[in-house]
């Protein structure tokens, strides 16, 4: 089981506003973990709720194996403190992903090299989504090799930000919560990936716009990840 560092923040430091369309029907992620302070076993309806998409983005990131191992951490995690979790936060996701977030660190240079091997062979080391990348239009997968390359030279730091914007959908105000730094740093991180993955690619300016994005290990077309001008706070589509 992979431990936690507690020199890097995990626990929400600042309410932030649910986005409407992460509202799920039912009692609220903050009523579940106050509930199952008292009857531990109703934590598993949180974990039902957030643990698939938190694993397909560790898997992304660090593959399936090491995901598995990941996810059981990050909920383990999650559980020992859920009494400590704020009541006035309805949504646990940007709280979750920070924990994923500080539990990956420790995997930041094996991402780095699967980036670089997808960057030279255009073969996902994840093995993630073959029959998705089989039916990818060829030109996305050639940029996609050159956007692997320009990931992996981007900062751990830079390169969270990024993904969780891009992979986890989080807000810019979900991932400073989740990462634990100031809005302005989070907008900061994100434009200098743009900036750097624009000057990768070779492009400028708005011709970057709806050209690529990155997903799994594989890279296709998404606009949002390289977007020439910053993207308001919020989800995006």
């Amino acid at each position: 089981m992979v431990g936690v560092d507690p020199s890097r923040p995990t626990s929400p430091t600042s309410a932030v506003p649910p986005d409407p369309r992460s509202v799920l029907p039912g009692p609220t992620d903050a009523q579940i973990m106050t509930r199952s302070v008292e009857a531990p076993t109703d934590f598993a309806e949180l974990f039902d709720r957030h643990a698939p998409t938190i694993h397909r983005y560790l898997a992304r990131r660090a593959g399936r194996q090491v995901a598995d191992d990941l996810v059981a951490s990050t909920f383990l995690v999650a559980f020992e403190r859920r009494a400590s979790y704020d009541p006035e936060r309805p949504d646990s996701r940007p709280w979750l992903y920070g924990i994923a977030s500080n539990l990956l660190s420790r995997f930041h240079r094996d991402e780095e090299r699967m980036l670089r091997a997808y960057a030279r062979t255009g073969v996902d080391p994840t093995g993630d989504d073959g029959m998705e990348r089989a039916l990818d239009r060829v030109d996305a997968a050639a940029a996609g090799r050159a956007l692997a390359a320009a990931v992996a030279e981007l900062s751990p730091a830079d390169r969270d930000v990024l993904l969780l914007f891009a992979w986890a959908s989080l807000s810019y105000a979900e991932i400073a919560e989740a990462v634990g730094v100031p809005l302005g740093t989070v907008r900061s991180r994100l434009n200098r990936a743009r900036r750097h993955l624009r000057s990768a690619l070779g492009t400028g300016g708005d011709a970057v716009d709806g050209s690529v994005a990155v997903r799994g290990s594989a890279m296709v077309a998404w606009p949002p990840v390289v977007a020439a001008h910053p993207i308001e706070e919020g989800h995006h589509g």
